[in-house]
């Protein structure tokens, strides 16, 4: 039996995420079994709560590699949480982080697989930037490393661009006092809006744009908006938003077909909504497999030698067939119409 943590969080910003999260890990790991599993042995899963900081969720990857005989970890947390998990696990077991970050990873030890802010931005500035120099974006969101590395990262883009940033602030997780932020949206007459909330903080932010009377008079662009956050707006409040990704559920792809299928046949009629960060931890399962398959052993330094080597054989994004284990996912821009996204460009 190889022993298989999935670190998510069962409260706090990120929790929105964990039932798709469990369901889509749950649904890869049968996969796998039903296929005999992995170098013979079947995979057994186990869900470790993250709690509210790096330091618990650390804590907690710890104790289940020491005491409960975990032989990796998938991870969907935000990404205050990678580098202490990093430091905890990193060098013991595999560790296989899902969601889409920022970027600037450097460590070894641990192996990426969601989208980065550069590739995420890339799309959607293109295209509000377009052959206006005169736009004007407000960059704003919570305070710690995923927002503030990826407005680094927007800035200079945008300012490569010849647009205009009017503002930029940020507020702490949990912070439902977004006031002064709509004021100087609507003061300096920005065009476009970079909202980089997380999970539940998303649709209080959204919610609250939309009642200040602001979606008719800027777009918003959000990286880190799936159809979870979506749910959880009236129709009226997703006016003129934007978002990108490497998976939509709406995507009409052989891959995400087929996933789908799986995945309701395995669940039923009424899971969890299947999303861009429930979906990533599916990627997570299947990666994990692959690496330990090509490595011949759950040894974490050998596993890190197959990224970008092995062949992971399911996925639900990117082109029909497999993809190699590690690697990056082609990029969609979607527009929200109501709780439909609309896609609106071919992958990059």
């Amino acid at each position: 039996m190889i022993k298989l943590g999935l670190l998510v969080a069962e409260t706090g910003a990120t929790a929105i995420w964990t039932p798709s999260a469990i369901a889509c890990a749950q649904l890869a790991v049968a996969e796998l079994n039903q296929a005999g599993g992995v170098l013979g042995r079947h995979i057994e899963l186990t869900t470790i709560d993250s709690g509210p900081t790096g330091e618990t969720a650390a804590e907690a990857a710890s104790n289940a590699v020491a005491f409960e005989g975990i032989d990796g970890i998938v991870g969907m947390v935000p990404s205050y949480c990678r580098r202490p998990v990093t430091r905890a696990v990193g060098r013991t077991v595999p560790f296989i982080y899902t969601p889409q970050f920022e970027g600037f990873e450097n460590d070894a030890r641990v192996v990426t697989t969601g989208e980065t802010s550069s590739q995420l931005l890339a799309p959607a500035l293109r295209m509000f930037q377009g052959g206006h120099r005169d736009r004007r974006y407000f960059l704003c969101g919570n305070d710690y490393m995923w927002p503030r590395g990826s407005i680094t990262i927007a800035r200079a883009m945008i300012q490569e661009a010849r647009g205009t940033i009017t503002g930029e602030m940020y507020l702490p997780l949990g912070s439902r006092d977004y006031d002064e932020i709509l004021s100087r949206i609507a003061s300096t007459r920005s065009d476009v809006v970079l909202p980089f909330f997380l999970g539940s903080d998303a649709i209080h932010f959204n919610r609250a744009f939309a009642a200040a009377g602001l979606t008719s008079r800027a777009d918003r662009f959000a990286c880190a908006v799936d159809e979870t956050i979506i749910y959880g707006l009236a129709e009226h409040e997703t006016e003129n938003l934007y978002i990108s990704s490497a998976y939509f559920s709406s995507l009409r792809s052989h891959n995400n077909g087929a996933f789908l299928e799986r995945y309701h046949t395995l669940h039923g009629d009424s899971p969890p909504p299947a999303n861009a960060f429930g979906q990533s931890c599916y990627e997570g399962v299947h990666c994990f497999a692959a690496l330990v398959a090509a490595a011949e052993t759950t040894r974490a330094d050998s596993v890190r030698g197959k990224v970008g080597r092995a062949l992971q054989a399911r996925t639900a994004r990117g082109k029909k067939g497999g993809t190699l284990a590690g690697s990056s996912q082609p990029i969609y821009l979607g527009r929200v119409d109501g709780y439909e996204v609309s896609i609106l460009s071919h992958p990059v």
